[in-house]
């Protein structure tokens, strides 16, 4: 095969697939139809992304870039491309998918055909981000990933999701403007005019300008993942949420803020960085043991792992400004392995809430004598959640530790605060809710399926081989690290 006889690329199919097949969904009008053919859709998308693993040698590289004219007249190409950190995270998304719509495929939504097509067209953006080559291809997905989610926690969420999802639309409103400003800020400064990544990371700003724009790009980035004190919008729209959009978000959508500091503001604006370094980090940490102490007294099983979800994205944000090698990279591999345990951790609290009717910790007990399969995968899930050794989050965290020692042992010690507060909070939660007794809510509780059982299996085994063998990770995401650090040093 010669790759330069290439029709279509993987970022085209990986993109317009999902695109192309939550339009369908959405114009099907049986409940079922569009529930299997949107898990069908989203198998498709996985193998795709499966086979492109396949094709990432450099003599491939046709294979995995695409530019389109588009908007010629403003110096903007429709560029897409897939290089390590990007196939690592289309990877997640896809992955992610089919765990997510066998995970609810009980739940019944009114207007299926909305909802999954919503859903279809957020993997879509978020895909998009992720391949994104251009800043304004970047925003355009970075919208189209956010919009659906509105809708559909807006739409499909609990009784307080007006409130929730206002909040939720004017943070990402407020950050998406910010992020617009701060693009067409540094078009202006670019060398030839146009919206390409290259160009932005070439850009002529000084210091002073830079340290402007940074808290532009910064905002934005933060809110979405969030970080201290911009999350205040989660934990409302996790819990409002239907179970399989807090999956999206907590699982995927976070990543979007931490994707956006390693491709866009890094690299572009690094003056700015080593500017703010200590001042990110210290919000970062101070949010880690803020989330984790809040974390420790929730009842709520939802609230609880969003708080969760907050300590740990502000761990990988402390280390993308650590200025470290073993901390980038430890981010990279992190982003996926939070995903993928984060996931697992929604599996469990949806299967509890479908079958018991309730999220609350001290309304549960004793489950592990109903659920001794379910107990068992949620213990080894939430362990690899709090970076046992053996498991992926211990890869990660490890390098993450590692390389925000190398910045600052204090911040270092700070941090690691959390992983007892973590461990606190985990702990308890399995104790409260998987052993004791059982009560009059739990007594009837009854074991998982097999289906479901093959659903946490199949996690249980992403979390041991990644934590076993995580050398295929480091080896696609060491381009990334390479051109980051070089950015960061000042080779622009």
């Amino acid at each position: 095969m010669d790759p330069r006889n290439v029709i279509v690329t993987f970022p085209e199919l990986l993109l317009w697939f999902p695109l192309l097949s939550g339009l369908i969904v959405l114009l099907l009008n049986k409940g079922d139809k569009a529930k299997n053919w949107s898990l069908v859709f989203s198998v498709i998308t996985l193998t795709i992304s499966v086979v492109s693993f396949m094709f990432t040698d450099a003599k491939w590289r046709p294979l995995n870039q695409v530019s389109y004219f588009w908007l010629p007249q403003i110096g903007s190409s429709f560029a897409l491309m897939l290089d390590g950190a990007g196939r690592i995270l289309c990877f997640l998304t896809a992955f992610a998918y089919p765990v997510i719509f066998l995970t609810t495929y009980k739940t019944k939504y009114k207007n299926p055909n909305i909802f999954y097509g919503l859903m279809l067209l957020t993997q879509s953006g978020l895909i998009g981000v992720f391949c994104a080559m251009d800043a304004l291809v970047f925003y355009f997905f970075w919208e189209l990933a956010l919009v659906p989610v509105y809708f559909l926690a807006s739409i499909w969420g609990g009784e307080k999701r007006i409130q929730a999802t206002w909040k939720f639309f004017i943070y990402t409103f407020t950050g998406s403007l910010l992020l617009l400003v701060g693009i067409i800020y540094v078009y202006l400064h670019t060398t030839n005019s146009t919206f390409s990544l290259f160009s932005f990371y070439n850009a002529h700003l000084t210091a002073a300008e830079q340290n402007g724009i940074f808290w532009l790009f910064f905002v934005a980035f933060a809110i979405k993942m969030p970080i201290f004190p911009f999350h205040t919008w989660q934990p409302d729209t996790y819990e409002q949420s239907p179970s399989a959009v807090t999956m999206v978000l907590s699982g995927i959508m976070v990543k979007m803020g931490v994707f956006g500091l390693i491709r866009w503001l890094v690299p572009v604006l690094p003056l700015a960085v080593k500017h703010f370094d200590h001042v990110v980090i210290g919000l970062s940490v101070v949010g880690m043991i803020y989330a984790s102490c809040i974390a420790i007294v929730q009842d709520d099983l939802k609230r609880l792992v969003a708080y969760s979800s907050i300590a740990h994205i502000g761990l990988m944000c402390a280390a993308v400004f650590s200025n470290s090698e073993s901390g980038i990279q430890g981010v990279l591999i992190q982003m996926f392995n939070h995903g993928i345990n984060i996931i697992g951790i929604w599996v469990v609290v949806e299967m509890i809430e479908r079958q018991l009717g309730t999220r609350k910790i001290s309304m549960l007990g004793g489950l592990a004598q109903k659920s001794p399969v379910l107990a068992t995968l949620l213990v080894i899930v939430a362990l690899a959640n709090i970076a046992l050794p053996l498991t992926n989050a211990f890869v990660g965290e490890f390098l993450i530790f590692n390389g925000l020692f190398k910045f600052s042992g204090w911040y270092t010690a700070l941090a690691a605060i959390s992983i007892i507060l973590a461990a606190v909070y985990t702990l308890n939660m399995i104790q409260k809710v998987f052993y004791g007794e059982t009560n009059s809510i739990t007594v009837s509780a009854k074991d998982i399926g097999a289906n479901e059982a093959i659903m946490l299996s199949v996690i249980v085994v992403a979390i041991f081989v990644v934590g076993v063998f995580p050398k295929p990770f480091f080896e696609l995401s060491n381009d990334t690290v390479i051109n980051f650090l070089s950015k960061l040093s000042g080779g622009k």
